[in-house]
């Protein structure tokens, strides 16, 4: 059978397809030569996904980019994820994840763009899982590195992430974005990481690379630049509402990010930045959180 392998965070992602040929070039930048390693979880592509009981429905979302509807499920043996155009509610999109195996597997035969998408948010999801499991979640931020060390920007959507880590690269020499949408945070052996990864919402920044991490920061509009350090119970605050909600409604996999949160943390510094969409924004917080 052959199989490619797909190292995102450090963790290996074996498929039975090559998604990269299949059209999602994102992937391309994980993508290994040397699939003699073990795999922590196995993509596995079928023509008909075996009949799955639904013990509970966990979560529903509206897919924008898609106009489709999603649903996670709880099963007796792990998730299952369905995804439905509103365009053709007779067509549905499936994947299972197998707790015990790490097997994922998908009924999704990409014959179009949109198709794509489904499967790369679909993918999404299920590696989410695989993530959750290891001290790794995929939080909703702009990530950008200035002296060797990563700065996460956290906010609602339209709360300028994406503008500030742009004045960060045309104000502070050497700064470079890794990821604009949903970078990998992992604890491995102590040191807080963050990786690039496959997905970046709609900036096309897929980098197979990592960086200690100096801090996270959550951006408010406002009239005036201000930052502050938050305290551990704040700092936790802050960081819950970017981590996937798709998981909020599952005991299981809520209580291993918060666990994965609370060490987070204990070791690197949560800012609040209320701030204008200016250089002196840019400027006080890389002062404050890679200087300070």
């Amino acid at each position: 059978m052959s199989k490619y392998d797909y190292i995102i965070a450090d963790v290996r992602l074996r498929s039975n397809r090559d998604i990269v040929k299949m059209g999602i070039r994102s992937f391309a930048p994980f993508a290994s030569l040397h699939t003699d390693g073990v795999a922590d979880c196995t993509l596995s592509f079928v023509t008909i996904i075996e009949h799955v009981e639904p013990i509970k429905r966990l979560s529903e979302s509206y897919i924008a980019e898609t106009d489709a509807e999603s649903s996670l499920y709880s099963t007796a043996s792990g998730y299952l994820y369905t995804i439905t155009r509103r365009c053709d509610s007779s067509k549905s999109y499936t994947l299972h994840i197998d707790n015990t195996t790490k097997i994922i597997t998908t009924d999704i035969n990409p014959k179009s763009n949109i198709d794509l998408a489904i499967l790369r948010f679909g993918i999404w999801v299920m590696f989410g899982v695989v993530l959750a499991k290891r001290n790794a979640i995929a939080i909703h931020s702009s990530t950008i590195v200035a002296d060797e060390r990563a700065v996460l920007f956290l906010g609602e959507s339209g709360t300028g992430k994406s503008t500030h880590t742009r004045l960060w690269r045309e104000s502070i020499e050497g700064a470079i974005l890794l990821n604009d949408d949903s970078p990998i945070v992992r604890i491995v052996d102590g040191e807080v990481r963050v990786y690039g990864s496959p997905w970046s919402g709609k900036t096309p920044c897929y980098k197979n690379e990592y960086y200690p991490i100096a801090g996270f920061c959550r951006l408010t509009q406002a009239p005036h630049n201000r930052i502050k350090r938050l305290l551990p119970l704040m700092a936790i605050g802050a960081l819950l509402p970017s981590c996937p909600p798709i998981f909020a409604h599952d005991e299981h996999l809520q209580d291993l990010i918060c666990s994965t949160i609370g060490k987070v943390v204990s070791s690197v510094g949560v800012f609040s930045l209320e701030c204008l969409p200016n250089t002196e924004a840019a400027e006080l917080s890389y002062n404050t959180i890679l200087r300070g």
